[in-house]
């Protein structure tokens, strides 16, 4: 785990930048970063800027936060995250769950692209995330435990917080919005899965598969932050199709499921309570 200090540090730079305690925090994946620009009277902070921050290099994530209000509610972005398959490690991915626990954020929005893998479900669809796979040994938490964070061992029973996925639900039924709900698994990436690791995949009860979020879901139980897990299924899963995958592919679903994003995550940012 990284320390306490470095977390206390970063948290106290982006303060200082924006002056007000936002109770959500969002973190942008694939093909969905273009969501910030809904936000009025945007502060924005490179990352660069951020002591303890990386740069996001995946294509379709840019390496800034973005502060200011939706709906009259005020909120902070992460455009781009940390991916492992960029040579970061899980405590590096997960620094800034700890960093917007620190600032006083008390929900956290987390959202991705992820591969289909649940033939019912189709390409182009929102899947709430009930609960998640992680077959990848290394974990956020692993080292020494820092008690100012967390606990050196944390319960993930509603690491996917109950409450807020009820809401999401609601609101989705409410606008008339198809929204689905299912496992994520998490796979190191950078390589597609192949379409054995899909079938297995499968039968160990995943619904989609993605090679970021949990990471951060882990660090966010550790740290007591409540979780909301939105998935844009943007392909079906390798061997599903008789077709190879592209990146390609996954930016220009984000594209087309933007504003149907937008309209579920603004609405739940503006009924979450505070």
């Amino acid at each position: 785990m990284l320390p306490y200090s470095k977390v206390s540090e970063s948290a106290k730079y982006i303060l200082s930048k924006i002056k007000v305690i936002p109770p959500t925090a969002v973190i942008l994946g694939s093909g969905l970063a273009g969501f910030h620009e809904r936000v009025d009277d945007r502060i924005e902070i490179p990352y660069s800027d951020i002591p303890g921050f990386g740069e996001a290099t995946a294509i379709g994530h840019s390496s800034k936060l973005v502060f200011g209000k939706l709906k009259n509610r005020y909120v902070i972005m992460m455009c781009g995250r940390f991916h492992c398959y960029e040579g970061y490690s899980m405590e590096q991915s997960a620094f800034p769950v700890y960093v917007f626990k620190e600032m006083g954020v008390k929900n956290l929005i987390i959202t991705n692209a992820a591969g289909c893998i649940n033939t019912e479900f189709g390409a182009g669809e929102l899947m709430l995330i009930s609960d998640h796979i992680k077959l990848v040994a290394d974990s956020p938490l692993r080292g020494p435990n820092d008690d100012k964070l967390g606990p050196r061992f944390n319960d993930m029973t509603y690491a996917y917080t109950p409450r807020l996925r009820e809401l999401a639900k609601e609101v989705a039924y409410g606008v008339g919005m198809p929204l689905r709900e299912g496992v994520y698994a998490y796979m190191p990436g950078p390589s597609y899965e192949t379409p054995a690791e899909i079938r297995a995949l499968e039968i160990l009860g995943a619904d989609a598969v993605g090679m970021s979020t949990v990471a951060e879901v882990i660090a966010a139980s550790h740290c007591g932050l409540d979780v909301l897990g939105i998935s844009l299924l943007t392909n079906m899963a390798a061997g599903i199709l008789d077709k190879p995958l592209s990146a390609e592919e996954v930016i220009q679903a984000g594209k087309n499921a933007a504003e149907d994003f937008a309209k579920l995550v603004t609405a739940v940012i503006e009924r979450i309570e505070v």
